[in-house]
Formats: structure tokens, C-alpha cells, sequence
């Protein structure tokens, strides 16, 4: 056992960390408030190869793993950048179309993720279904050679950057008759694919969307891999790099607070000449947070690990736990520092209110604390399904 990065891993982190210090929290802020996207980091991220760091080399990818991508999420994240599209189009698409794709639809597709000149984002909720994909209402059935989607989406993040999305749907499966998961690559501008943007009490440049599938006609060839019998595959294969991906995001994120609360508590005097740092009432709550950060970071090398070693029931495991760690960590983290920070902790120029939404709703989605409770409780403790 090693905690140890490779070489190669060290100046991976060295690299993004630099990258994200030249744009830092106030460029992120600044963007998201303007209602624009981050798009010169994004490009700037693309050309340096971050992006496509788990992608195969043949596709002009990195040919590392999900531990590679977990390390750019985290240190732009820890910069004060937290890119949640790096979650979406890296972590979940491009696996997707990596291990369960076509060839042609791998030569197509990867190398523009891989550069960041192309983003593909990801449809799997709904209002009605939630957290429970066999309840989809998102249906595709066979029309001749095409394929014709009906349904709806809900909190679909980054569509209007994206040149396709992902959506998950269900076919009816000829020998059975039974509904089984699908996944499709389907333009953003098909004809009757519409959307609506929602209203987010959060700070980011990322928008989020409602999104309405009236009688969406695709080819044959967006059904990802060979034939339905890819779907559920192609699915689970997914969600393991979004959970380890969302962790490392709110990981770094919660590395950035105590950074900045650290900094703040060891200089800010106001009793007797001593800085606040030195006052256990301020100290031990950063100390706590620290400490929760770290470990959250530890199950998210593990379960990066296990998933890049292709041990993908441990891997689902791990993640969510890891998922689970990091959401904690960072909401605690961005807590703590506000409240050490005093109101100086609610300002913009201080740079850490600004994240109290987003480290907030990595407590719910992709999939929530109780979910994942719920999760661990009949997989590891052997408990009965209590939903």
C-alpha cells in the first residue's frame, strides 16, 4: 500500500494547481455573477491536456485514469474554480463512449473532450423518477432505422455549452417486453429538444436546465455501443467516475476555505496583540475541518484507485463513500471558515460565502447523503432495502 503519487501524478497536481492559481475564485465568481462561463479556463485546461486526462491516447486523450481526472477536479477546486462541466463531459461522457461506445462513435467524439473543443453533458434525472432510474419516464422506441425519444429531464447542468447530451431513456426489450435503460448522444439543437433554464440560488457559472424530448428523432448510431444490451453497463460505468469526480471537487473546495480562513485567523489581531488563530475557539474548529477534509481525500484515492484497477463493485462502494466524505468535509469546511472569518466571512472580496450554495448542494446531488446511507447500509452492513 502507497500514498504515494507517481512522478508523473506530482506534476499533473503541480500543473492544474498553477493553471488555477492564474485564474483564481475571483475570476469565478466574476463569471458566474456576469451570467458568463469560464470559458478561457476551460479552453486553457483543454489545450494543456487536463481534461483528457482519463481519455485513451489514440483519441488524443492523457491515457490516465479517473485518479488523473480526480487530481484536476481537486486542484481547481482548491484554487477557488471548482468546474462542475469537468464532473459531466470528462468524468461521465467521455468514460461512457470510452468503454461502451463504438469505435465510430469513440473517433468522433473523444478527441473534442479530450481538447475541450467539444462537451457533451448528461440527462438521467427526472422530476416524477428522482433518484430511482427504473422509474424513468424518458422512452425511446424504434421508428425504421431512426430512434424517437419522448420524455422529461430535470437539473441537466451545462446544456447551453454543450454540443450533445447523454440522456438515459428506456426501450422496450423485444424478447421480454420489459423496459430497460438506454443511453443516447443526442445534439443539443435536435429538432423537439427544448429547454428551460432554472433559477439557482447558487454561485456558478454553470446554468442548469429543465429539458422537454417532443418526439426527438435520432439516428440509429446515437445508441451508445453495439446494442441495448450496452445500457445498463454503459450506465453504471458512469456513475462510479461522477461520484469520485463531485468528491474531489468538494475535497479541493474544502481545501480552499480552510486556506483562506487559515490565512485570515493567523494574521487578523484584535486582543492584545495575539491574531485570533491563536484562540482554541477559533483554531479547533479549522483543525476539525482539516482533519475531516484529509480523510474524505483518503477514500477518494481509494475508490479512484479501485476504479482505475477495473474493480468496479468496490469501486461503487468506495465512491460513494467517498461522495458521501467529501460532501460532509466541504460543507463543514466553508462553514467553519465563514464563521471564523466573522463578517468579513460574508463578503464577496473574501471569497468563501460564495460557495456556500454549491458546497451545500454536493450534500444532495448526484445522489444524496441518505441515498448513499441507505446504500452502504444494505451493501455493507448486509441490512434489509429499506425503499
Amino acid at each position: 500500500m502507497t500514498f504515494d503519487l507517481t512522478s508523473e501524478q506530482d506534476q499533473l497536481r503541480d500543473a492544474v494547481r498553477a493553471l488555477g492559481r492564474r485564474y483564481g475564485h475571483g475570476y469565478f465568481v466574476e463569471k458566474a455573477k456576469a451570467g458568463e462561463h469560464t470559458t478561457e479556463l476551460w479552453a486553457e485546461a483543454g489545450r494543456l491536456g487536463y481534461l483528457g486526462v482519463n481519455i485513451p491516447t489514440e483519441y488524443g486523450g492523457g491515457g490516465g485514469g479517473i485518479t488523473e481526472l480526480a487530481i484536476v477536479c481537486e486542484e481547481l477546486a482548491a484554487a477557488g474554480c471548482p468546474l462542475l462541466l469537468l464532473v459531466v463531459s470528462p468524468a461521465i461522457a467521455a468514460t461512457v463512449i470510452a468503454r461502451h461506445g463504438t469505435e465510430e462513435q469513440r473517433k468522433r467524439h473523444l478527441p473534442g473532450l479530450a481538447d475541450g473543443s467539444a462537451k457533451i453533458v448528461f440527462a438521467i434525472t427526472e422530476p416524477e423518477a428522482g433518484s430511482n432510474f427504473h422509474r424513468l419516464g424518458t422512452v425511446a422506441r424504434r421508428d425504421a432505422d431512426d430512434w424517437v425519444l419522448n420524455g422529461r429531464k430535470c437539473y441537466i447542468s451545462g446544456v447551453d455549452e454543450a454540443g450533445h447530451v447523454l440522456v438515459v431513456a428506456r426501450t422496450e426489450d423485444s424478447a421480454t417486453g420489459k423496459l430497460k435503460p438506454a443511453l443516447f448522444i443526442v445534439p443539443t439543437d435536435a429538432a423537439g429538444l427544448t429547454r428551460s433554464k432554472l433559477d439557482m440560488e447558487i454561485v456558478s457559472p454553470e446554468n442548469q436546465f429543465l429539458l422537454y424530448l417532443d418526439d426527438v428523432r435520432v439516428p440509429a448510431d446515437a445508441l451508445v455501443g453495439e446494442s441495448l444490451d450496452a445500457g445498463l453497463p454503459a450506465l453504471f460505468s458512469g456513475l462510479n467516475p461522477e461520484r469520485i469526480t463531485v468528491a474531489a471537487m468538494g475535497a479541493g473546495t474544502g481545501r480552499y476555505a480552510i486556506e483562506r480562513a487559515s490565512e485570515y485567523t493567523a494574521t487578523r489581531k484584535v486582543w492584545g496583540g495575539r491574531s485570533i488563530g491563536s484562540h482554541q475557539g477559533v483554531s479547533h474548529p479549522l483543525a476539525h475541518a482539516a482533519v475531516q477534509v484529509e480523510l474524505a481525500r483518503l477514500m477518494i484515492q481509494k475508490a479512484a484507485t479501485l476504479y482505475d484497477a477495473g474493480r468496479d463493485l468496490e469501486a461503487g462502494v468506495a465512491g460513494n463513500m467517498a461522495k458521501y466524505a467529501a460532501g460532509e468535509a466541504a460543507a463543514l469546511a466553508v462553514d467553519t471558515a465563514v464563521q471564523v472569518l466573522g463578517g468579513a466571512g460574508m463578503t464577496t472580496e473574501y471569497g468563501v460565502a460564495t460557495l456556500l450554495g454549491a458546497v451545500r448542494a454536493g450534500r444532495i446531488a448526484p445522489v444524496s447523503r441518505e441515498m448513499i446511507l441507505n446504500f452502504v447500509a444494505q451493501h455493507v452492513l448486509g441490512q434489509e432495502k429499506s425503499y
